[in-house]
């Protein structure tokens, strides 16, 4: 009998919320990010533009981040380090639709966090930091950085279940995907060079805005278009070697 895919994200969804970690996750989560938004808040007095006030409240983010690859890791891995993986396996028996299930579930948890927590950074940025005009959810100025926020935060996830897929380890796919988006952009950026600004540039770091945060800069195209190309490959992988792959 086949199970279809709405059953399968109903089971992912059941698994993600009865896993301890993800709580876990969510929890720091939500008090880095919100810690960082209203303390940057709280020490800047004024900025000269709605964009800028987001700006400094979403740095937080960038730290953020390395709970979102831990996330996306455990969300995967923790089947194979369990022994689960064999029972959700004889009941989806095309593996790429299990990895793609698992992928939406923690992936729209993700997002729907991120949104949760992008609105309480505008609001810190909108009750604490002095701006002509004032900030408001709707502006243009505020909504790209606001949506390429999410956006950065889903890929991120994405990433690091393709990398749970690919490596199922979890020790090894949290040390590469933190390598990858947290370590390595902002290290090869301090390194000097013009190779090493290159190699920053290829890597998946977040984006905040027009600009790389700690890492060499580019446009929120060019930045976006790395993240998205490096999470397709990753989860692309990981769903080529499950298929191929022994339990």
């Amino acid at each position: 009998m086949r199970v279809g895919f709405a059953s399968v994200l109903r089971s992912e969804w059941t698994k993600l919320r009865t896993l301890r970690s993800a709580w876990w996750c969510t929890a720091v989560y939500v008090l880095v990010v919100g810690s960082f938004a209203w303390l940057a808040a709280a020490t800047t007095r004024s900025a000269p533009g709605a964009d800028s006030a987001v700006g400094v409240v979403l740095t937080g983010f960038v730290f953020g981040q390395v709970v979102l690859v831990v996330l996306g890791t455990l969300a995967v891995t923790s089947e194979f380090a369990g022994g689960m993986a064999l029972s959700s396996l004889v009941a989806v028996p095309r593996r790429t639709r299990l990895l793609a299930a698992k992928t939406v579930v923690v992936a729209a948890w993700a997002a729907l966090v991120t949104v949760l927590l992008v609105a309480g950074c505008v609001l810190a940025a909108r009750t604490l930091v002095a701006v002509p005009g004032g900030v408001s959810l709707g502006d243009p100025e505020v909504l790209r950085p606001a949506g390429l926020q999410v956006a950065g935060a889903v890929l991120v996830t994405v990433l690091a279940a393709g990398l749970g897929a690919v490596l199922r380890s979890t020790a090894g796919a949290l040390g590469l995907g933190i390598a990858l988006v947290f370590v390595a952009p902002p290290a090869l950026a301090l390194a000097g060079g013009r190779a090493a600004e290159l190699v920053s540039r290829a890597l998946p770091a977040l984006r905040v805005g027009e600009d790389s945060f700690l890492a060499a800069p580019t446009t929120w195209p060019v930045g976006l278009a790395v993240a998205g190309a490096w999470a397709a490959g990753a989860w692309a992988a990981g769903a080529v070697l499950l298929e191929r792959r022994d339990v």
